[in-house]
């Protein structure tokens, strides 16, 4: 390709920075590509971390964060915003990836731009827009508006075409977060963080906004019962910082000897932790394509899953949040180690750590037609 193109990769959460940092990775090594990144920064000191971390500095920062910032709020000043610097970078195409308010608001800026897009992680769904919310909604939008589908799995192409989507848009990649990951879980990290070594450790992360609320309150009390009825086993929390999240977690499971609160985990001790851990707590998604690749038991804090890959791979199982149900799943995985070992496999149906270079092969292909 003689002529380069300018692309403009948008970032804006942290898991965003993780599974598009080998996507910009990749573009730069590629003569045609002119590589932009725009941080919206929907997340600011969890999404600076990992871009550091790889070594990205973003060519544009809207720096869009405010204190207990609301949906509507949030999108009206990401639209106004990404309206002025579409306007100035006159990029080519754009990359979004996955299902946040930073993806739709791209989207539909770009959608009025008549600049074509490119969704990563295409193709992921529930069927319910209230779970997960408002990402389901978020995705189903912006899968709607992008020209090219950047699917993980076979699963999520299949869902694209079952809504009408063009066969010939849809490309299975796998998904870029296990390239991040294996570019980094081969180094010696350090979680960074007092964890009794003589003991298992079970890594908690919690907090999606469906689960605000009595059904998080529920997951609370059942890590304290667990950690009191688990007196060889050690419990790491990372909290997120969102009051709904922060208060109750301290609130109910603070002062236990064996249950560290602790500020969330930059990218590189986070991956140290799930090295460490004998099983996950979880209602990230991330975490759910992550720590399987690393062979830990996943049981997620959510009722349904837009990945159900590892589900059917049985290394990953929903829990829920019912207090009965997370005590039960959680105690079976500690005491039965046959059941601990059939989900503890290293299997990893969410690619090869090879979907940033795919990507980039293709965009190289489709820009040069």
């Amino acid at each position: 390709m003689s002529v380069r193109r300018r692309i403009m990769v948008v970032i804006g959460t942290r898991p965003e920075a993780i599974k598009m940092a080998p996507v910009v990775l990749a573009l730069r090594e590629q003569p045609w590509a002119d590589v932009r990144v725009l941080a919206t920064a929907q997340h600011r000191q969890m999404l600076d971390q990992v871009l550091a971390a790889f070594g990205i500095v973003p060519d544009v920062d809207l720096d869009i964060m405010q204190p207990g910032q609301t949906l509507t709020a949030l999108t009206a000043r990401l639209l106004t915003r990404i309206d002025d610097v579409l306007a100035a970078e006159r990029p080519d195409i754009v990359l979004v990836q996955g299902d946040t308010t930073t993806v739709l608001s791209m989207a539909l800026a770009c959608f009025y731009h008549r600049i074509p897009v490119g969704h990563v992680e295409a193709g992921l769904r529930t069927g319910d827009l209230d779970n997960p919310f408002p990402e389901e909604m978020n995705r189903i939008v912006a899968g709607r508006l992008a020209r090219w589908h950047f699917a993980p799995t076979q699963t999520s192409r299949d869902n694209l075409l079952r809504e009408g989507f063009d066969d010939e848009a849809i490309f299975v990649t796998g998904n870029t977060v296990i390239d991040a990951l294996q570019q980094v879980a081969a180094r010696d990290l350090d979680i960074g963080v007092d964890v009794d070594p003589a003991k298992r450790l079970v890594l908690v992360t919690a907090h999606r906004r469906e689960n605000f609320g009595e059904p998080f309150r529920a997951v609370c009390r059942a890590i304290r019962h667990l950690a009191d009825a688990h007196p060889d086993t050690a419990f790491l929390y990372p909290v997120h910082p969102n009051p709904n999240v922060s208060d109750v977690a301290h609130d109910l499971l603070s002062g236990h000897e064996r249950i560290t609160l602790c500020r969330p985990l930059d990218y590189l001790p986070f991956v140290a932790a799930m090295k460490r851990a004998h099983l996950i707590l979880t209602d990230s998604g991330g975490v759910q394509e992550e720590a399987p690749a690393l062979g830990k038991p996943v049981l997620v804090l959510r009722h349904e899953t837009e990945r159900p890959e590892a589900v059917e791979a049985g290394v990953v199982r929903l829990v829920g949040t019912d207090y009965d149900a997370v005590v039960a799943e959680t105690s079976r995985l500690l005491r039965d180690d046959a059941a601990w070992r059939a989900m503890a496999r290293g299997v990893s149906p969410y690619g090869d750590g090879r979907a940033a270079a795919r990507i980039t092969e293709l965009l190289g292909q489709r820009l040069a037609a």
